[in-house]
């Protein structure tokens, strides 16, 4: 059993065909899906896709390459959002510098605002962080410091003194395809470095796919590729990654029901 902790099913490469691809994902034995938001004006198209699948949960978030789009999300209008059964997480939020789509004032400010609801909700921020590791490092140092709230940095792709300090702040890393690329030597490493207890696996589905299937559009069931990755670099089987991820996932993601054959 395994869990994608992030992707994107409202995204057209998916949409289009969603049964399809949850079935595919349920025969590769993916337990639970989380369909990440991106747009707060365009939420309630993402929580349909949860409610239409019992295995799938979302978010509700603005990613850092629209912060400036919403700028006037509230920390209540996203806590407000959080109410339904099926929105267990806040995010994707947080520093995008790569492209730098936002101004990086916006992008700041509306990562304050999500880490705000999720100390409030005590629902998890997806964190997005991208060339920014200083910055981002520094704003969930001082965010920890007027109180704790959970968070995970999914797709990561940062150094290891961000991972360190991220681990320090009792925070999750997650891993996408990316972990599986010839070049992700230095990514690999900090992986298997890490504390069992922390880290999670994803596809950020449709983008992203792991090395079998590089070139084509990704899905949630693909995520078992970098699973397997994952062992081999932490020298542990892909049963044992898929026990300790899965089990990191409910930890975190405490919102989501746990399927009978998941112990607490």
């Amino acid at each position: 059993m395994l869990v994608d902790s992030h992707c994107h099913l409202d995204f057209p490469d998916l949409a289009n065909e969603l049964d399809a691809v949850v079935a595919r994902a349920r025969a590769a034995g993916i337990a639970r899906i989380v369909t990440i938001s991106t747009r707060v004006a365009r939420h309630e198209n993402v929580l349909a896709i949860a409610e239409r699948f019992p295995e799938v949960y979302c978010s509700v978030g603005t990613h850092p390459h629209n912060a400036h789009e919403e700028v006037d999300v509230t920390v209540d209008d996203l806590v407000a959002r959080t109410r339904s059964a099926k929105v267990v997480a806040l995010g994707e939020a947080g520093l995008d510098y790569h492209y730098d789509y936002s101004p990086r004032e916006a992008q700041e400010r509306g990562f304050r605002t999500h880490i705000a609801a999720a100390r409030a909700t005590a629902l998890p921020l997806v964190v997005h962080t991208r060339e920014a590791d200083e910055d981002t490092a520094r704003i969930l140092e001082e965010e920890t410091g007027k109180g704790a709230f959970p968070a995970v940095l999914h797709c990561f792709t940062g150094g290891r003194d961000l991972a360190r300090r991220v681990i320090a702040l009792g925070l999750f890393i997650s891993f996408t395809g990316i972990l599986t690329f010839k070049n992700s030597a230095a990514l690999r490493a900090i992986a298997a470095e890490l504390p069992a207890d922390r880290i999670l696996v994803e596809t950020d589905a449709p983008y992203l796919a792991p090395g079998k299937f590089r070139g084509k559009r990704n899905e949630p069931a693909y995520v078992v590729e970098t699973a397997k990755v994952l062992a081999e670099a932490r020298g542990v089987t892909p049963d044992e990654i898929a026990r300790q991820t899965t089990a990191n996932f409910f930890r975190l993601f405490a919102k989501v029901p746990r399927p009978a054959a998941v112990a607490a």
